[in-house]
C-alpha cells in the first residue's frame, strides 16, 4: 500500500480552515472535537446513498470537492456503503478538493467496519463467497458472523486498511465498529463485548502504528433504547473495553486509549439519544446518551439527519413553525439536528448535488440557541 497522502486533521490546520473556507458559513457552525480542540463542521456529508454506478462515484466526488470548498470539513463513508465504492468516491473527492487548495490536516474522515462489503457486488452464493474471501484468507469464521455483519480483528483491520487505500489517505481521523449490537442477540452481550474487546485491541495497535488517530462505535439501536433492553449499549461500558484494551495493546496500564467517538441515528422523529436519560456516567448520575457522551469526553456524531428521507418532506409541527424561514423540510430537519446540544457533527447522506444546496444554505446560518431549542419540545 504506497502513495497514501499522509496526515490527519490538525487543531492548527481546522483552526485556519474555519477562518478561511469557513468563512462563508454562520456563526457557531463549528464544534471542537473533545480536548484536540479540532474545529468540525456542524453537518457533515455521509455516502451511504446511491446506487453503485459510474455515474453516482462521480456525483459524490462533486458533492464532496464543493462541499469542502464551502466550510463542510467532516465526512462518513463505510466499507460497505454502495459494494464499497463510496469511500473511493470519497477519496476522489478529496482529491480534487486538496489540487484546490484545502489541507489533508483541515479535513475529518470518519470510516466505518463490520459489515460484509461484497466488492464485486452481492454474489449469488454468499456461503460460497464467505469460505473463498473470508475462512480461506484467515479472515474470520462463521462463529463470528451474524446475518452480515462480522468481528473479527483479521477482518476489521483488511476493512481499515481497503479503506485507507480507496480514500487514499495514510491516517483515518476516526475508524468506527459499524453496529456490534447485531450480535447480542445471537451470542448474548458477554459474549459480543468479548468479540468488540478484541476489535478494540486490534485497532489500539492500528493506532500506535499511525493507520487511524482514533476509533468508536456506530450504532442503529444501542444508544437509543431503554438501559435493560438486550440491545442497549453504555458508553461508560465501552469505554472500560477501550481501556483494557489499550493496556492489551501496550503492556502498560497506564496507556491512554483511543476510544474517542460514538455515531447513533437522531432527528425529530428518533429523539432518544437526547430525551430516553439511560447512561449511568459515574457517582449516580444518569443522562441521555448525547449527555453522557459529553460528559465522558465522547464526540457524539448523529446519523439519519433526514430519516432516509422522509424528514426531506415532512417534519414536527413545533420545528415547522419555528423554522419557517427556512426554504423546505431539508433544511428545517438539519437546522434541527445541528442545534442539539451535545452533538458535535449531523450526517447528511447526499448523492444528488442538488441536494448539497440545502445542507450548504442551513450550513450559512446559525444554530437555533439553547433556549429556543429547547422550547421545541415543550411545544411538543
Amino acid at each position: 500500500m504506497t502513495g497514501l497522502l499522509p496526515g490527519y486533521a490538525t487543531r492548527s490546520a481546522t483552526e485556519a480552515y474555519a477562518r478561511s473556507f469557513g468563512a462563508q458559513c454562520g456563526a457557531g457552525h463549528y464544534s471542537d472535537f473533545l480536548n484536540l480542540h479540532l474545529k468540525l463542521s456542524s453537518l457533515g456529508v455521509g455516502t451511504f446513498p446511491g446506487a453503485a454506478t459510474d455515474e453516482v462515484d462521480e456525483a459524490y466526488a462533486e458533492i464532496v470537492r464543493t462541499a469542502v470548498l464551502a466550510g463542510i470539513n467532516v465526512f462518513d463513508t463505510a466499507a460497505h456503503y454502495r459494494y464499497g465504492r463510496s469511500a473511493g468516491a470519497l477519496g476522489e473527492g478529496l482529491r480534487r478538493a486538496f489540487a484546490d487548495g484545502v489541507a489533508r490536516e483541515q479535513v475529518f474522515v470518519v470510516a466505518k467496519g463490520g459489515f460484509l462489503a461484497f466488492p464485486a457486488g452481492r454474489p449469488d452464493n454468499v456461503e460460497a463467497w464467505f469460505d473463498a474471501n473470508i475462512i480461506a484468507q484467515g479472515l474470520g469464521t462463521r462463529a463470528d458472523l451474524a446475518g452480515s455483519h462480522l468481528i473479527a480483528p483479521e477482518y476489521v483491520l483488511a476493512q481499515l486498511d481497503a479503506l485507507r487505500d480507496a480514500l487514499g489517505i495514510e491516517t483515518i481521523d476516526a475508524f468506527l465498529l459499524d453496529q456490534p449490537e447485531v450480535h447480542i442477540a445471537a451470542i448474548g452481550k458477554e459474549a459480543a463485548n468479548r468479540k468488540i474487546l478484541a476489535v478494540f485491541e486490534a485497532l489500539e495497535v492500528a493506532r500506535a502504528a499511525g493507520k487511524l488517530r482514533g476509533y468508536g462505535i456506530s450504532t442503529f439501536d444501542g444508544l437509543r433504547v431503554e438501559t435493560d433492553a438486550p440491545l442497549f449499549q453504555s458508553i461508560t461500558s465501552l469505554l472500560g473495553l477501550a481501556e483494557k484494551a489499550a493496556q492489551s495493546a501496550s503492556g502498560s496500564s497506564g496507556g491512554a486509549h483511543g476510544f474517542r467517538m460514538v455515531q447513533f441515528p437522531f432527528n425529530q422523529a428518533m429523539a432518544e439519544a437526547f430525551t430516553r436519560f439511560s447512561q449511568a456516567t459515574g457517582e449516580g448520575n444518569v443522562a441521555s446518551s448525547i449527555q453522557a457522551a459529553h460528559q465522558l469526553r465522547v464526540y457524539a456524531m448523529a446519523s439519519h439527519t433526514l430519516g432516509k428521507g422522509l424528514l426531506a418532506t415532512q417534519c414536527a409541527d413545533a420545528v415547522a413553525g419555528a423554522l419557517a424561514d427556512l426554504a423546505n423540510d431539508a433544511q428545517r430537519a438539519m437546522q434541527f439536528n445541528r442545534s442539539t446540544p451535545g452533538i458535535g457533527t449531523s450526517l447528511v447522506g447526499i448523492s444528488d448535488p442538488a441536494h448539497l444546496d440545502d445542507l450548504l444554505a442551513v450550513a450559512r446560518r446559525a444554530p437555533l440557541a439553547r433556549a429556543e431549542y429547547l422550547k421545541l419540545y415543550e411545544r411538543a
